[in-house]
């Protein structure tokens, strides 16, 4: 099937192929460029295929399956609480994880940083069940966004108090943290984050059926048999596990959780939970293996943070399908 943005058709191979041709640019450009029909012809002992194959193919990796974890993450909270600023900035669970990391850095805690994404992990678990817990009263989907963006406010305001503590070689290091980056990602942090993602894809399928209750209300779904409160946590703790996987060694990737699924919305507006995952995830990691493209290379030989790109993608994206919106 097709998709259609503006009247459009944009055909599924779409997707993959502009993720082929970013994860190739991804590889090849930067210092030193290496021409496309050379990646596989590099000497082992040269200072190319070490760049290369060392350090950005880990990196283009991690990008890829960050960036489409996060999509997939943000459409599971959006369809689950129905209101699509629903993104893991605004539940807890991206700033939870973030602190956990923080804490460990700061604190000297004896936490291997081959750990960091487990301590992640444990971080946006938290976040998302302090909101889980916090929201039990209200039981509506509006209420436990509401008290997600409250919990997030207060998970950044310890964040800060943390980063106070901090010498000034800690808060250099967590600068780019904090704010979203791939830098200096290699194999050992690939091989350590990589897992949790084939973990996660089992338990996404298995949340769609769900999800296309949960879209419907939870009235309807609670009539049809659902059980909303627990179908809800599921996906929650789905969507949790994949943004605290990403966000442990990366750090928190603000605005693909948004936008991404909103570009799968547009894409195939009729298609439902089910025919949004696969575009979200693959928007999320196009957007994210392009943002770095950008963090890498607009300031070149400065490396600037993937989340300000990723960040400022979101804004302006956004602010064009409103103003579609509002002349349509």
């Amino acid at each position: 099937m097709s998709a259609a943005l503006g009247g459009r058709p944009v055909a599924p191979w779409a997707a993959g192929l502009g993720l082929a041709v970013a994860a190739l640019a991804g590889l090849c450009l930067g210092t030193p460029f290496v021409a496309p029909q050379d990646l596989l012809a590099m000497a082992p002992e040269s200072i190319a295929h070490l760049v290369v194959w060392e350090l950005r193919v880990p990196r283009v990796l991690i990008g890829l399956a960050g960036g489409a974890a996060i999509g997939t993450a943000g459409l599971l909270l959006q369809e689950s609480l129905r209101n699509r600023l629903a993104v893991p900035e605004m539940l807890g669970v991206s700033t939870g994880a973030a602190l956990a990391v923080s804490v460990c850095v700061i604190w000297t805690l004896p936490v291997p940083p081959s750990l960091y994404p487990l301590a992640g992990l444990s971080g946006a678990a938290l976040g998302g069940l302090v909101t889980l817990a916090a929201a039990r009263s209200g039981r509506s989907a509006g209420g436990v966004l509401l008290i997600g963006a409250a919990v997030s406010t207060g998970i950044q305001a310890l964040l800060l108090a943390v980063m106070a503590t901090a010498d000034r070689l800690q808060y250099d290091m967590l600068f780019r943290y904090l704010v979203g980056s791939l830098s200096g990602l290699m194999w050992e942090q690939a091989s350590e984050t990589l897992p949790w993602f084939a973990v996660a894809l089992p338990l996404v399928v298995l949340c769609v059926p769900a999800l296309s209750l949960l879209r419907l209300g939870d009235d309807a779904a609670a009539s049809l048999g659902s059980r909303v409160n627990l179908a809800r946590l599921g996906v929650l703790a789905v969507a949790t596990l994949l943004i605290g996987a990403v966000t442990g060694p990366c750090g928190p990737i603000a605005w693909v959780g948004f936008l991404a699924p909103v570009l799968a919305r547009r894409l195939r507006p009729h298609a439902g939970a089910r025919g949004w995952l696969p575009w979200s995830a693959a928007l999320g990691a196009l957007v994210t293996v392009t943002a770095d493209l950008a963090a890498r290379l607009a300031f070149d030989p400065v490396e600037t943070p993937l989340g300000a790109w990723t960040a400022l993608t979101g804004v302006l994206v956004g602010a064009v399908l409103l103003r579609r919106r509002a002349t349509s």
